[in-house]
């Protein structure tokens, strides 16, 4: 039955957006198209002109797209000498005539086009990805920030909580869905389709997306979870084929061990802190007897920052053994504590992403763990260290305002005495 719903839905899809495409006489280009779809006749024909503007994009080389996304900067820009007399105006009358005519002055017409653009089946998707092209040349193109600007503007509309629907995936997820899953999975690749068995079957594992009912086969965002007696140390442990299932009613932890972002267009439309707070919930509804939410994260930065510190009195040495493999595992944990608690960028805020992310949503990091994580990945980024960030739900909002406000990092004692540890490592060269 589902097969056939299935069916019948991409046929209506097809149909619809077949009888939205333009006439096959019409031969303007897509710059005309665009100029006639913020006209009266885009009033009349909205949805063809759309589908054709569509197409048309999807056919355009790489030059070709930055003259499209050029003529959105240029052509459909803000007016600001039309602008600035109309706040002038308003500032000495604020009436609701001159504060309609400012906002519409106020807003670049590319804003309205893309608006117009969304009309056919399966555009939302098709914008997402035309913002994947947006960032990817914007890199040589940096005027073009003021389009991209608008762009996320839209899409933190179209996206807000309240169109996302939160789903598990299982091993009875749709199949092009789990295709999906595999190839999207940032964190810790899935080999093959035992191995994604291995995280969706047990009665001990979960996975859960977010999806859009614009883009429903398309997740968002994922995030799979161990459900374990204790706070896991070892991805390699989590991850192991040789495991023996926990039965869910024994869980004390849930883990959160992979974070995974699936759309590159909806870069800096942030769904992470919403999905762990939702998931978090299912849980505790599922389990009560769970008592702790943590992650199990990797540490991206720290094997770069290490290698900033070979020179330093206070880190020279231990930071030169931990990059060569001679350092103890106190010693890995002690660097990794200092880098996760000290390490700050020039607006105040960590240098890791993965902890910006995490503390930014109220976490606090929990203890580090050496010898975690012994694939390829994990040790070049991070020397194979991981870290756990723990999710206490009476503190969250707390730890998450120290964060906004004074860039405060939330961490255990444990965390914070590890952190003052004297190291006893020595690199290789000297040790001889």
């Amino acid at each position: 039955m589902h097969r056939n719903r299935f069916l019948t839905d991409i046929l209506s899809t097809l149909f619809d957006r077949r009888n939205a495409s333009l006439n096959p006489d019409d031969t303007r280009d897509i710059f005309a198209l665009c100029h006639a779809l913020m006209s009266e006749e885009g009033e009349v024909s909205g949805q063809k002109l759309a589908a054709g503007i569509l197409n048309r994009y999807c056919a355009l080389s790489d030059e070709g797209r930055v003259a499209f996304f050029q003529m959105l900067n240029t052509d459909l820009d803000v007016d600001a000498a039309a602008l600035a007399p109309l706040a002038a105006d308003y500032a000495n009358a604020p009436t609701t005539a001159l504060f309609k005519r400012l906002s519409r002055a106020a807003e670049p017409k590319r804003q309205e086009l893309l608006r117009r653009l969304n009309q056919p089946p399966g555009a939302t998707a098709e914008l997402v990805a035309m913002r994947t092209d947006l960032l990817r040349l914007t890199k040589d193109n940096t005027e073009l920030e003021r389009t991209d600007h608008d762009f996320v503007h839209l899409l933190r509309s179209w996206f807000n909580r309240g169109f996302l629907v939160l789903k598990q995936i299982n091993w009875d997820t749709p199949a092009r869905i789990l295709d999906k899953i595999v190839a999207y999975e940032a964190v810790h690749q899935i080999n093959d389709w035992d191995d994604l068995r291995r995280r969706l079957y047990p009665p001990d594992r979960r996975c859960f997306a977010f999806f859009h009912p614009a883009m429903p086969d398309e997740p968002l965002i994922f995030v799979e979870v161990a459900l374990t007696e204790d706070v896991p140390g070892s991805i390699d442990s989590v991850l192991s084929d040789k495991r023996d299932p926990l039965a869910a009613e024994y869980a004390r932890v849930a883990v959160f061990y992979s974070i995974s972002n699936c759309q590159k267009g909806l870069a800096g439309i942030s769904f992470g802190n919403l999905l762990i707070k939702q998931v978090v919930a299912e849980l505790a509804m599922e389990f009560p007897q769970l008592d702790h939410f943590v992650t199990l994260s990797p540490i991206p930065g720290l094997i770069k920052w290490l290698g900033s510190q070979t020179d330093g009195a206070a880190h020279g040495a231990v930071a030169a053994a931990a990059l060569d493999g001679s350092a103890t595992a106190e010693d890995t944990r002690a660097m990794a504590a200092r880098y996760l608690l000290s390490a700050k960028r020039a607006d105040g805020l960590p240098v890791d992403p993965v902890a910006r992310f995490h503390l930014g949503n109220g976490a606090e990091i929990h203890d580090i763990h050496a010898d975690a994580d012994s694939s390829d990945s994990g040790r070049a980024q991070s020397g194979g260290a991981m870290v756990n960030y723990l999710y206490d739900l009476s503190r969250t909002e707390r730890n998450h305002e120290d964060f906004a406000l004074n860039g405060a990092v939330a961490a255990s004692k444990l965390v914070t005495a590890l952190a003052a540890t004297s190291f006893i490592s020595r690199p290789k060269e000297l040790s001889s």
